[in-house]
């Protein structure tokens, strides 16, 4: 198996990169999870995507968003493994792939996250600390988490 991935600012993917990243999202976020909401919130446009590709196949991705946009902090969001690709331990290097994406991209800095509460203990692994309250968001508890 190769790994390897990209990271692009909304601008320089491809239809055929930005349809596969939608798709994968629709799929898991939609479908999977039984949850219609808006995916497109107009955040895309001003992140950068990173695109995890396992040989050659979109296999994941996460969207890296500037300060500002979602919270004070830099934030990772939409943390997605396509299911044909999960059991592969994936999901970390996905994260320490965007984890140093974002400070590439933005500097070393704090970084927020909403995460779905049962992958707290695997965000805590990644240095996430949980913070605040469990709350509601489509019909799926969430917790924010910050790394410092």
């Amino acid at each position: 198996m190769t790994f390897s991935h990209s990271i692009k600012t909304f601008e320089e993917l491809t239809n055929h990169e930005l349809y596969a990243m939608l798709r994968l999202r629709s799929e898991v976020f939609v479908v999977e999870q039984n949850c219609p909401y808006l995916d497109l919130d107009n955040k895309d446009q001003k992140s950068f995507h990173l695109l995890y590709y396992v040989d050659n196949q979109l296999a994941g991705c996460t969207r890296l968003l500037p300060k500002g946009i979602s919270y004070n902090e830099i934030s990772i969001g939409r943390v997605v493994i396509a299911p044909s690709h999960r059991g592969l331990g994936l999901g970390v290097k996905l994260m320490e792939a965007s984890i140093l994406g974002c400070e590439e991209k933005f500097g070393k800095g704090p970084i927020r996250i909403g995460a779905q509460y049962h992958l707290s203990k695997f965000y805590n692994s990644l240095g996430f600390e949980e913070e605040g309250e469990v709350y509601d968001e489509d019909g799926i508890p969430h917790i924010e988490m910050l790394r410092s």
